[in-house]
Formats: C-alpha cells, structure tokens, sequence
C-alpha cells in the first residue's frame, strides 16, 4: 500500500513537471527573439547613425567657411542728433588661431564644460549614462551633457529648442564635425564663436569686452571668469554681477586644480581682485532702448544685415532725466520719468534708479495707481459736458452708493469754483462730478487719451484706482498740451543699413481732435492753476507751467505730470512692492523732480503762453431750446434709411447732416423741396453746420415745426435723430 501511494505522488509530481517544461520552453525562446531582435534594431540604428554621420560629415562647410559664419545681427542705436548709445549684437573680436590662445583659457573651458574632450567621439557617453544614472537616483531631471562638439554644432548650425529631434540633429552633427575635424581646430572654432554674453562671440571680444585688453594677454582669474560665463552669460556677467561672476570663477578654478590642470598655487588666485571694464552702456539710457528695440521685429522685413536705429532720444534730455530721478528718489524707493514732444516722439526715458541694478521698467511695464492725477480725466468729462472753470462747486461731505470720499487734509471749502476745486485736489468735488456726467463717460475719456489698462467704473474710480501706466499717463498730458490732439509715443526715426539703406521711417500718424479746442483750453487753465497756487507750486520753473499732482492711499505712489513749451513730461515714485514711503507726495519729490528736468529741457525753446480762454462754440450760446441739440460735429446722425453719419462728416464732404426728401423729378442739387416743407430753418442749418451768417441782420425766426406726418416713416417733417457720439477705445 505504501508504495501505490508512493508511486502516486510521484506520478503527480511527474505530471506537474511536464506542464511547466513547455512554459520555460515559451519564455526562453521569447527571450532570445528579444534579444536577437533588439540586437538587429541596434545594428539598423548603428547602421543609420553612420550614414547619417558620413552624409552630414560629407555635406558640412569647410574650415575656412565655418570661420566666416557670423551668429546674430549688429545693431547700433543712436539717438536723434547720431549720438551712438549703444551698439547691441555680435561683436566678434579679433580671430585667434589655436597657438594664440592662452593654454589657460583652453584648460578653464575644458574643465567647466567638457573634461573629456579629448577621449570622446563627439558625444560624452559616459557623461550620458552617469547624467541617467543620476536623475533616476535622485528622482530629477536629465542634467545638461552637451559636449564642447555639441555646443558648437548647435551655435553654427541650430537652434536652442530643447526637443528631443533637436539633441538628435545635434548629436550627428557632432560626429561629423569630429570626423571631419581635428580636436585643436574644434576648439578652436569653439573659442572663437561661442558667446560670453553683452554681445561678445568668442574669447578675444569677451576679453576686450570685460578686461579691456586683447585674449591673448588673459590671466588664469581672467580666464575662470570668462569660462564660467558659457553656462549662463546673463546671470554671471560681471557688469550685472560681480559677485556672481567671482563665484562662478571660483568653481571654474577648483575643477581646474581637481583635474591637474592647474596648481594648487595657481587655483588660489582671487578673481575678485581682477579689474573689470568700465560698462558704459548699463545706463538709464538702455531703458529707452529696452523699449524701443522689441518694435523692430514689427516695423522692419526680416533681415540679418547690420543696422543702425536712428531715436528720438535727446542725449543731454536723458542725462538730465536720470539726475533729476537719482536726486530726488527718496531712500529706498524706485522712480521713473517719461518726456515727450506734442508730437509724441520720446525726447528721455528713465525706467529706474539704476539700470544694473534693475533693469525693470518702471516707465513703460510698471501698473500703479496715479491718484488725485487721474482727475484729468474727471473734469475733461465735466468740461465737455458743460461745465466752466468758473462755475460753482460745493466742497461738502458726499456718499455716492455708500461710498463717502474725504478730502486730503480732511476739511471742506464749502462753495468754491471748478478752478479751485481742481487746483487744491478736492476729492469730494471730483466725486460729485464724476456721479453726474457718469463713471462710465469718465473711463472712456481716459480711453480716447489713450490709456490702455483695464479700467473700473465704480464710484472710487475719480481717485485714481486703476492702476496704469507711466507712459500712457504722460501720452495724456501730452494730448492736453497739444490742444485736445491725440498723440501717439514714437522712438523711432529712421532705421538703415550700413550702406544708407533706409529700411524705415517715422511717419506721423493721422491726428485726432480729442476734445473741443475750448475744452483743451479750459483743462489747461486749470492745470496752471494747480502749478501756480495750488497743490503743484514746487513745479514751478520760471515760465508757465501746467500740471497735476498725484498720492495714493498710505502714501504709496507720487506722482506728478504736467508740460510746458510744448514738452510733457510725467514722474513716478514708489517702491515696487508697493509699501507706504514716509512723506512721499505727488507735490513733493517727484514735482520736484519734474522741475529739475524741465528747467534744462525747455531752457533752448521759447516761452510760450497757454491758450485758456474758453472760446465757447456759437451753439453753446443759443438759447435754451437750441443749446440741447449739443454741436452737430459731436453727434452722429440717422439719415431716413437708417444709416449712421459720422461726426465731422458733413464738413469733409459737403454733404447735408440734415437729409430731405427730394421731389418728385429731382434733377439736381438746387432742386429741392419746397421751403415750407423742411423739418428745420436755414437759420438752424447754418448755425449746425459752421455757415457765416450776417450778425449785424439775422434771418427772422424759424417758423415751427410743421408735424410729423401719418405713418412716421421719413417725411418731411421727421425731425433729425441725433445720437451721442462713443468716444474711441
């Protein structure tokens, strides 16, 4: 019995080994169609590698076309009397061959960037495998590899793009230039080409650019300087960074001494001590061109010919602006100016303090609050809508949808005229103003002078709540100075190539009337009002001068814009985390520096006087019945079709705004209904559309108006629809 049972178990012991017999079987033969599979894929990658690698090795330029290949464009910005500012782009230095360039610099670049450059085929593989290796250990990122072949391959002939097609393109390419060429000469060409950054290709452009003198004569700290740029020419530039760049120096040394290359004596070196270049071109004038430059890739056709951009800039405007700022920025705090003709073309630009230090734009990026400044708008809305600098305001306690503005130093005037009202900031009065020609109309005036932010249109708007920009604020104030005209900033004058080419010019762009003559005339009364009595009086500089304070809440931003001889000019000052200043008020530092500026810019140009006379149009005058049909040139009109007629338009083509119904057989222009037959009189007609008319013997009345005829369609005693104009976003 126990050995049925024993022979039993064996048997099933027996069946169990035959099951798994033909699984093993299955799972070996998988493995070797695996492995002969991906061994002939990798015989057909090798394989395309190589033809890859001998068709591109036998299509690259020779040595002496790769010498001449040029990177970038050169462009050379100047200001409007040819002044060079600044000259951006390639500069290449003088071509150094192998035996020229110090043993030194070649060792700092080959320890920093590829310290087997000599071993590897163009592509670091065992850098590879250990960048792999050492991202999934440490759950990161693939570390950059490129070899020096590789940086060079894709200078030359590629992009920066990090796909992965392009590390592909790269890698081939880098191949074929290592059969191609010799270790020394890839080095070479990669000496001589790769960029250092502020605009220098090549060591000996970097080395007159940083050291002022030739690569030729570079010390073992010169050289851990320049080499540790290639990582990140910007962030260690030692122009932008002194620190950064004798950090990064450092690290260049140590590699140098770890991999024998230098001494220990030598690595000791202190890149601190080394003598840096003054950087003439890190002033507050690069904030100009930090503006202007980017418009070149809309004005002008793609080209890579050397430039020269002719500006509006005026050198001794721009020096005196950034005086004006660095003199009366408070401690601690940021300031910002923009000037500009009644043309628009930016005469100075000042974006911060200091240019190395921050080359944040302040001027044309920066969004702020403008404050009390923002009330240009408020009365320009209440001057068009009727309103006189004479007229009677009440300064009193206000709340308008829950919200109760108060006044500055906290008191109320009373009854006092718009003039004051505006020349002492009344923020109540602005409110009350603001209520009734509407917050809407007012957001929409800022618009038409052309400020380009988002707006609000709640009560709190009238104080300046929208944040805006420098530049457009001072486009603003430039279009008051140029009597109501829209203004549009410019920088640009001309732009030419080397031979005399001209690739663009400034044209001036169709001008607008903004506002009525008289309104521009009225705003400006009050503007000298603010200067010469009112809260703006530390602007004053001898000659008039019109303009307007603005303060924020807790004293956060000042401002102060205003012109004068035909020159606007706006200020900024404030921190840029936006905390309180101490004392900081539109009336104070930036007024004065205003004043500052203005003095020197306006002290070539004639004293000039401002129209403030408000020359109120003949419709205006008429009586009550008349004065609500407004002036025709600021309505559009519906003709009996339905058809909208622009404002102005009557004037430009002669047409009547006013269209009648012709007879029957109407022939021509002086064929016309019957005169008992129109809606309106002559007499109305003349007086809408700008007609002389004899002062001394006025026509008699009209006669009334006949009544509208059954079925209301276009007879002719329909009287005209007259809608409000929108103003232009």
């Amino acid at each position: 019995m126990a050995k049925r049972g024993s022979r039993r178990r064996s048997s099933q012991r027996g069946g169990d080994m035959d099951d798994t017999a033909p699984r093993r079987g299955f799972f070996a033969r998988l493995i070797r169609g695996l492995f002969f599979w991906g061994i002939g894929l990798a015989l057909l990658a090798a394989l395309f590698v190589t033809l890859a690698v001998a068709y591109t090795a036998q299509n690259l330029p020779g040595y002496s076309q790769l010498k001449t290949t040029q990177n970038a464009q050169t462009i050379v910005v100047r200001a409007r009397d040819g002044t060079e500012i600044v000259e951006l782009g390639p500069s290449y230095g003088e071509w150094l061959d192998g035996r020229e360039i110090p043993q030194v610099m070649k060792d700092a670049m080959i320890s920093v960037e590829d310290r087997r450059f000599y071993s590897h085929f163009g592509v670091d593989a065992i850098g590879l495998v250990r960048a792999v290796y050492n991202a999934f250990a440490d759950d990161r990122r693939v570390s950059a590899t490129s070899t020096i072949t590789q940086q060079l391959a894709r200078n030359i002939f590629l992009n920066s793009n990090r796909s992965f097609d392009r590390k592909i393109r790269e890698a081939v390419l880098a191949v074929a230039l290592e059969t191609k060429f010799s270790k020394d000469e890839i080095l070479e060409l990669y000496l001589n080409k790769v960029y250092f950054g502020g605009g220098a290709y090549g060591v000996d452009s970097a080395s007159r650019r940083f050291f002022s003198h030739p690569a030729t004569d570079l010390s073992t700290a010169e050289a851990a300087i320049i080499a540790g740029l290639v990582k990140a020419p910007s962030r260690y530039s030692p122009t932008a960074d002194v620190d950064a760049a004798v950090d990064r120096a450092n690290v260049v040394l140590r590699l140098m001494r770890e991999q024998g290359r230098i001494s220990s004596s030598q690595a000791s070196v202190d890149p601190s001590t080394v003598r840096l270049k003054e950087d003439r071109s890190q002033n507050s004038a690069r904030y100009f061109t930090d503006w202007v430059l980017p418009q070149l890739d809309i004005l002008l056709p793609e080209t890579f010919a050397p430039i020269e951009v002719w500006t509006t800039l005026d050198v001794g405007m721009q020096r005196a602006a950034a005086a004006a700022i660095t003199a009366n920025t408070p401690a601690g705090t940021q300031g910002a100016l923009v000037s500009m003709d009644d043309d628009g073309a930016v005469l100075a630009l000042v974006g911060g303090t200091d240019y190395v230090s921050s080359n944040y734009n302040r001027a044309t990026s920066a969004l702020r609050q403008p404050g009390s400044a923002w009330k240009l708008f408020v009365y320009l809305a209440a001057l068009e809508a009727g309103y006189t600098p004479e007229d009677r305001v009440v300064d009193a306690p206000v709340t308008i949808d829950g919200w109760s503005p108060r006044n500055s130093g906290g008191g109320y005037a009373g009854e006092i005229d718009v003039r004051t009202a505006f020349a002492y900031s009344k923020n109540t009065v602005a409110a009350q103003l603001g209520n009734e020609v509407g917050f809407g109309t007012v957001a929409s005036m800022a618009r038409r002078f052309g400020v380009t932010t988002p707006i609000a249109t709640n009560p709190a708007m009238v104080l300046g709540s929208s944040e805006v920009r420098l530049l457009d604020m001072t486009r603003a104030f430039a279009s008051v100075s140029a009597g109501g005209v829209s203004v549009e900033p410019y920088g640009i004058l001309t732009v030419t190539t080397d031979d005399g080419e001209v690739l663009y010019a400034h044209e001036e762009s169709e001008a607008v009337q903004l506002v009525p003559a008289y309104v521009a005339a009225a705003i400006t009364d009050l503007l000298q009002t603010t200067v010469n009595t009112g809260t703006g009086r530390a602007a004053q500089i001898g000659r008039p001068v019109a303009g307007k304070t603005g303060t924020t809440s807790a004293n956060k931003d000042g401002w102060f814009l205003g012109f004068s001889s035909g020159i606007a000019t706006g200020v900024w000052m404030g921190r840029d985390d936006a905390r309180p200043v101490g004392g900081l008020q539109g009336g104070r530092a930036p007024a004065q520096a205003f004043a500052a500026f203005m003095r020197y810019a306006v002290k070539d140009r004639p004293v000039t006087q401002f129209q403030t006379e408000m020359q109120l149009p003949e419709w205006q005058l008429e009586p009550d019945d008349e004065y609500f049909f407004g002036d025709p040139e600021d309505y559009y009109f519906i003709d009996e079709q339905g058809n909208l007629i622009e404002p102005g338009r009557s004037d430009r083509s002669g047409r009547n705004p006013f269209p009648m119904e012709r007879e029957e057989g109407y022939t021509g222009p002086d064929d016309r209904v019957p005169e008992q037959d129109q809606a309106v009189s002559d007499d109305f007609l003349d007086r809408a559309l700008g007609r002389g008319r004899n002062r001394q013997n006025p026509p008699p009345p009209p006669p009334p108006p006949l009544p509208p005829q059954p079925g209301g369609g276009g007879g002719p005693g329909q009287q005209p629809i007259l809608i409000p104009s929108n103003p232009r976003d």
